[in-house]
């Protein structure tokens, strides 16, 4: 018997149908191994050695193969044909070699682009050996990512606390993004006119042109600058006669586009469908692995990680086909599209993204996917389809106007389509909104024709600042860079969105601060490594490690040396040169020109303070220079409901017992309820925070809510039992009330102050049936049952989202995810997704020891300023005003343990080396 190891457990199962009795086919679950989440794991002093980690589901699917292979004639690595494929086997091999598993058994490497019986029987008969150099670029590349992440992230925590991790990849990704906010900021509208008349020709057939001439010069486009000029010109045009001076009408063709890559497939599917980057790969996924069809597994796309263009003679026969059969042979060019790939540093030998059958029309499978898969697969059918179609055929013609009395030159242009070709089924999408000057037909006019005129219009424009980047046009930009590669685009632009560098509106990409500052940082301290050309070229020199041209240790060796001196020299920074240089270069985004001209860095709380940045353990703020006698601080920037804005305290009202005013005050964390000002420096008046929960804003909150925060902590009653007191209030995680250390929570916000004793004693009394532990998430959904096993999947309302649950699996949803819309065969791809992770997967993140880390290694160096408790204390005035702190006791010595394990020390840098 022959075993064939795959990477997914429905690939085995559909390729073990394929190949019969004499295979067993296994799964791998994606990696099997990876480089350990702690200092060590590569070694450039030992020639770049690694260390390689299996972890325990690994290592029992790795038991599993050695066992199968024991009695096995044949050992086949059958894994996707791409670089992180090609690796998978090779590491499925070291690990069997390690174990003398193999004792001389034949090792064959086969590859499939398809998931077909005719693809991947076809494939059987072409057995090859592992490719090396493909390997060498996967070390190569994990090894960097290692390096830069594990080395380059400990100084971003020393040095910028807050900030989370730097990458290869996403530090470039994400500078392009900051600094498309930075033209955004820096732009300033400029007015220009535009003149167009309503001519007709003496038969009555009325077109439009436009001025493009005046007094025998040519306009530019703010020629025309404002009404005075524009108004002066139509009272000449409508003062003319014109005629015709010249027309011109030239044939042109427009070409059809070629089959999808995986980057120009991410795109469409933006532009198109709205779906992220990583929605449209999850579907993909789904249509590669295949339905069932006429009692078997079949898939219905081609691999979708390609650079490749070209398509198979077979595929390009079989859309002919289609094309003859479904829209007639006008359609049909007379010899086929043969398509060459021209993006920037394209390594993928395989075929572009296309149906595995043509004559699988999208009508005919619609039934057997869910809406997304059906739009997706019909996408794809239809640019592959299109690719092989003729050239639409259109006419382009321009007449050249004059004026008889004056001179005065107008233009109209038209494009008239004389046969639609392969818009007959498809047009690519647009980016942003463009001008289009190909406006419709044209009436027939002669050289010397007379024309009417029938009005003239001036019309303002200003110009527009250069759009945000989407998820589409940042994908399309990356490429022609050469930055990064598109099988990892996706998930680059997750992992700038999980650690809150960007945040998207309306589909668009937007800096957070603390992705600004890091950006600011990297720029300055560490310019080279976030230069597009560096990037771009360290992509070619992988590229020819692929292709056996560069030794992949040599390319190592080359970016280490100075990469470790530069680091080394970051690392003897001060903040206060930090500060300072950040100071310089985010000025303008921090500190804008005020409308009234006064000066943008005085401090509005006091005479003579100048702010400026700082850094506390929970990232950057704007503070006063006079601190500690001035206590002003605020967030970096102005939120979009007027949070962070230099504007003062605000006064809401006067407390009615005490006579203090009540203001809405910002800090570093955020707004927050103050009653009063301090008298001196022991004094510390009443503060609450506005936590999300209470659902306003500092801009729209109310005195009579304010006083309501104020009057938290609220007593409700003293426990029956125990005759202590019970108190309600709104904490982090939501509204509670605690008794005795014990915390519950209570349903909703307005509860707490509403909520009785009766209520209060009740949810306390079920907190403690449980032993303490929280109160379990709440089913939002059920999907269905699993097919492998038939237990249930749901949708549950977890504390930081909606997520898919089966068993022991939780798969967290995507955020534009809609939890009525998500589907069975949705969740379980969710499900397989995840316990490929689990199980040792292709881009490893664990990241709830990232977060450990990060929150406590800072902790435990530098102890909070007396004005960081303070405000920290304004956010959860709710649990820091009752006495009991007996749960703060208990829980600080077993996260202050945990921090000091050796392992927990690198353990955040792994969510930075998975770039």
């Amino acid at each position: 018997m022959d075993v064939v190891i795959v990477e997914s457990p429905s690939k085995a199962k559909t390729i073990n149908k394929y190949l019969g009795k004499g295979f067993k086919v296994l799964a791998s679950y994606g990696h099997v191994r990876d480089l350990p989440s702690k200092d060590g794991s590569v070694l450039p002093d030992d020639d770049f050695a690694m260390a390689w980690d299996v972890d325990p589901k690994s290592q029992k699917r790795l038991n599993d193969i050695a066992d199968a292979v024991k009695g096995a004639s044949k050992l086949i690595l059958a894994t996707d044909p791409d670089r992180e494929g090609e690796a998978i086997s090779w590491h499925v091999l070291e690990v069997l070699n390690k174990k003398k598993a193999l004792k001389g058994i034949p090792v064959e490497r086969v590859v499939f682009n398809a998931i077909t019986k005719n693809s991947v029987l076809a494939a059987m008969e072409n057995p090859r050996a592992l490719d090396k150099e493909l390997i060498d670029a996967y070390l190569a590349r994990r090894a960097l990512d290692y390096l830069v992440g594990f080395t380059l992230s400990p100084v971003l925590w020393r040095k910028l606390p807050g900030a989370r991790s730097a990458g290869r990849v996403q530090s470039v990704a994400l500078r392009l993004i900051c600094e498309r906010e930075l033209e955004i900021e820096a732009f300033r509208a400029r007015e220009y006119w535009t003149i167009e008349a309503d001519l007709k020709t003496a038969s009555g057939a009325p077109f439009v042109a436009r001025i493009v001439t005046l007094d025998g010069k040519k306009l530019d486009k703010f020629d025309i600058p404002d009404k005075t000029t524009a108004d002066d010109i139509v009272k000449r045009i409508k003062s003319s006669h014109f005629r015709v001076k010249s027309v011109e009408s030239k044939p042109t063709k427009r070409n059809p586009y070629p089959p999808f890559t995986t980057s120009t497939l991410q795109q469409e599917a933006s532009r198109k469908l709205g779906f992220s980057a990583s929605r449209t790969m999850q579907l993909a996924q789904r249509l590669y692995e295949g339905i069932e069809l006429d009692g078997e597994t079949t898939g219905l796309i081609t691999y979708m990680r390609t650079d490749g263009v070209q398509i198979a003679d077979e595929a390009i026969a079989q859309a002919r086909t289609v094309i003859n059969n479904e829209f007639g042979e006008a359609y049909l060019p007379s010899s086929p599209r043969i398509y060459k790939t021209k993006a920037k540093n394209a390594q993928e030998a395989h075929e572009a993204i296309r149906p595995t059958d043509m004559a699988r029309l999208p009508a005919k499978v619609a039934r057997l996917l869910d809406d997304d898969q059906r739009r997706l697969y019909e996408l794809i059918w239809n640019r592959t389809v299109a690719s092989q179609m003729e050239s639409v055929a259109l006419e382009r013609t321009t007449i050249e106007i004059e004026a008889d009395e004056e001179q005065i030159g107008l233009r109209a242009t038209g494009s008239v389509i004389i046969f639609d070709g392969f818009l007959r089924l498809y047009q690519e999408g647009r980016d942003d909104d463009t001008e289009d000057d190909e406006d419709g037909r044209l009436p027939k006019v002669a050289n010397g024709d007379k024309l009417g005129l029938a009005d003239t219009r001036a019309d303002q424009h200003f110009t527009e600042p250069p759009p945000r980047f989407s998820e589409a046009t940042l994908v399309k930009r990356m490429e022609e860079l050469g930055i990064g590669r598109p099988s990892t685009y996706a998930s680059t632009l997750q992992t700038l969105r999980d650690r809150t560098y960007v945040t998207m509106d309306k589909n668009r990409f937007i800096p957070d601060d603390k992705g600004r500052l890091v950006t600011a940082f990297l720029e300055n301290f560490f310019t080279r490594y976030v230069q597009y050309d560096f990037t771009a070229e360290l992509e070619e020199k992988l590229d020819k490690v692929s292709a056996g041209e560069l030794d992949w240790k040599q390319v190592l060796r080359e970016f280490w040396v100075p990469f470790k001196a530069e680091v080394g020299e970051a690392m003897e920074l001060r903040i206060t040169e930090v500060l300072d240089r950040l100071n310089e270069v985010l000025g303008v985004h921090v500190f804008p020109e005020k409308e009234d001209g006064s000066d943008a860095r005085k401090c509005p709380s006091c005479d003579d303070g100048r702010i400026s940045l700082k850094v506390g353990r929970f990232g950057a703020f704007v503070g006063c220079s006079n601190y500690p006698e001035c206590r002003f601080t605020r967030q970096l920037t102005v939120g979009a409901n007027g949070e962070g804005a230099d504007t003062g305290d605000r006064t809401l009202g006067v407390d009615p017992d005490t006579g203090k005013p009540v203001l809405v005050k910002s800090g570093r964390f955020g707004p927050y309820i103050q009653l009063g000002e301090p008298e001196d420096k022991e004094d510390k008046p009443k503060r609450s925070g506005i936590p999300k929960a209470f659902g306003v804003t500092a801009a729209d909150i109310t005195f009579d809510q304010a006083m309501q925060l104020l009057s938290l902590p609220r007593e409700v009653g003293l426990h029956p039992e125990t005759g202590l007191m019970i108190t309600a209030g709104l904490g982090r995680f939501g509204p509670f009330v605690l008794h005795d250390g014990a915390y519950a929570n209570l349903d909703s916000p307005e509860e707490v102050f509403t909520v009785g004793i009766n209520r209060a004693v009740d949810a306390i009394a079920e907190k403690k049936a449980r032993g303490g532990k929280p109160r379990g998430p709440k089913a939002l959904r059920e999907l269905g049952n699993h097919p492998e096993g038939g237990k249930p999947i749901q949708i549950m309302d977890g504390k930081y989202g909606p997520y898919v649950k089966h068993e022991k699996t939780n798969a967290t949803l995507p955020k534009d995810a809609e939890i009525d819309k998500v589907t069975l065969e949705e969740a379980i791809a969710l499900i397989a997704a995840r316990e490929m992770q689990t199980g040792g997967k292709r881009k490893p993140a664990r990241k709830v020891p990232a977060k450990k880390a990060t929150a406590k290694k800072p902790a435990a160096k530098k102890p909070a300023a007396k004005a960081d408790a303070e405000e920290k204390s304004a956010k959860e005035t709710a649990t820091k005003k009752p006495t009991p702190k007996k749960p703060t006791a208990k829980k600080a010595p077993a996260k202050k343990a945990t921090a000091k394990k050796p392992a927990a020390k690198a353990k955040p840098r792994t969510k930075a080396a998975a770039d």
